[in-house]
């Protein structure tokens, strides 16, 4: 049987299977049935199962045989915060809260696609052992955390991904299509401000923790204004809870910043650094930072996305229906966005942009530094759709990204034979590969721990500015 055959015949477990992803809605470092449902499905085709990547309790490694060229696939299956929504609804229609009287939030979603990366990589990857019998090694690497981007970060750092030939790999998307252009490089921390707690009616004596995360915010305002490039971005979330009435001890920003190279995104990362000691000193509060995570930018791939664009424009682009594009209109209009549709075709293959403008980082881009990376993006959404949004949520559970997700199983499975069977093209993969220059990677070889220090005037001394997390990485303080 063809790879492709084979995703035909099972198309019903592969969307039954985002279709349970998608419902299960599990956040990053937290998607325990989503990981099992997966695993599950490999396990059903042959495939030994390894738990514990990097430490990580919902990610593990997935074989099938043991000669030949080794091909691994790429599985995500993490949601995002307050993106909760009723699939197929086309208004703002949430179906999970969470949180506490004082700060109600909506539960997570699937406004990223993941549940349908997920379920078309595992396809992918069963139907290519299928295909290739013992000509090849196939593995899946199935990763926790990516919206944090901390799963392959530590994963690469701890050697998970040495010894691939490739790196099979797609993300869900409102347009079909394939290129050689990078990912940016990002930096994640957590500033935590500590003050002291008193009641709101008389603030003389206390120190407030929203004080010192408002005057970061602040600052990080500030800085945009002329020591931001054009590729650079900075955004951030503040968190801590709590009633007026009570003077807040505790606020936390969690901050990205992300620039075009690993080199840039330290510089930035630096000039925040500086202005969350400032902010501490001026609001008398004590700050704890936290480095989560930091990646490189992503490494192109020329050969191998030429490699895909060939099986992608022979393949055809997704197939929706009638249904699925009166769905999308309907959707559009409730976001304000033009009425186009769904994407029908696959786009010309696609150079790295010139200048680089920045755009969206995934921990992928570490394994794109250990292995060459050949990824690929398939509709998923309507057109003008952004993901990491609740109509991202209300498309992702429907037919139409069951349409997008089988045909990347059938793009991703269809490569993966072609270079088993074309010892030719892989060697050329693997060529571009080895020739880049690699920068050092933004994470040591052994733990170390996490930065806490006072204002200047305090008698604490202040520990190194750029510590790392232990090997097991948590969330950001909620």
């Amino acid at each position: 049987m063809t790879a492709t055959g084979w995703i035909g015949e099972n198309a019903a477990a592969l969307t039954g299977l985002a279709d349970r992803i998608w419902a299960y809605a599990e956040p990053s470092l937290r998607e325990w049935r989503s990981a099992a449902a997966t695993a599950a499905l490999l396990r059903a085709h042959g495939f030994t199962i390894a738990w514990g990547t990097a430490g990580l309790p919902a990610a593990f490694v997935a074989t099938h045989g043991d000669r030949g060229p080794v091909l691994g696939f790429n599985v995500e299956y993490d949601a995002l915060p307050g993106l909760s929504q009723r699939a197929g609804v086309a208004r703002h229609e949430p179906v999970a809260f969470e949180g506490d009287t004082y700060a109600p939030a909506y539960g997570p979603g699937h406004g990223c696609g993941h549940n349908a990366l997920a379920a078309a990589s595992a396809g992918a990857a069963i139907a290519a052992a299928r295909a290739l019998g013992n000509r090849a090694t196939i593995k899946v690497f199935a990763s926790t955390g990516e919206e944090q981007l901390v799963g392959k970060a530590y994963a690469v750092r701890d050697g998970a991904y040495d010894g691939l030939d490739a790196f099979l790999d797609w993300h869900p998307s409102p347009v079909t299509g394939t290129g050689w252009g990078v990912t940016s490089a990002l930096y994640s921390a957590t500033f935590s401000f500590l003050g002291s707690p008193g009641h709101g009616s008389n603030p003389l004596g206390t120190r407030s923790g929203l004080d010192g995360a408002l005057l970061l915010a602040d600052m990080i305002e500030r800085l945009r204004a002329g020591n931001v490039a054009p590729s650079g971005r900075v955004s951030y979330t503040i968190s801590g809870g709590g009633a007026p009435n009570v003077t807040p001890d505790l606020q936390t920003v969690w901050v990205y910043v992300r620039e075009s190279t690993h080199a840039a995104a330290t510089t930035l990362y630096d000039k925040v650094v500086t202005c969350a000691h400032a902010a501490a000193a001026a609001g008398g509060t004590r700050l704890e930072h936290r480095l989560v995570t930091a990646i490189r930018q992503g490494l192109g791939n020329r050969a191998g996305a030429r490699l895909l664009h060939h099986t992608m424009s022979e393949l055809g682009p997704p197939a929706f229906t009638d249904a699925d594009h009166a769905f999308a209109v309907r959707l559009q209009a409730a976001i304000g966005r033009p009425a186009a549709g769904l994407a029908t075709e696959v786009l010309p293959l696609r150079p790295p942009a010139e200048p680089d403008l920045g755009g969206p980082s995934s921990d992928t881009s570490e394994v794109s530094w250990a292995a060459p990376h050949l990824r690929l993006v398939a509709a998923v959404v309507p057109l003008g759709v952004p993901l990491h949004s609740w109509a991202a949520t209300a498309a992702t559970g429907t037919s139409i990204a069951h349409a997008g997700l089988l045909a990347a199983a059938r793009y991703l499975a269809s490569a993966a034979v072609t270079l088993v069977e074309q010892p030719e093209t892989l060697a050329a993969v693997r060529q571009e590969f080895e020739a880049a220059e690699r920068p050092p990677a933004p994470l040591p070889a052994a733990p170390s721990r996490r930065t806490t220090c006072r204002h200047p005037s305090s008698s604490t001394p202040r520990a190194s500015r750029r510590a790392l997390p232990g090997r097991r990485p948590s969330p950001p303080n909620p």
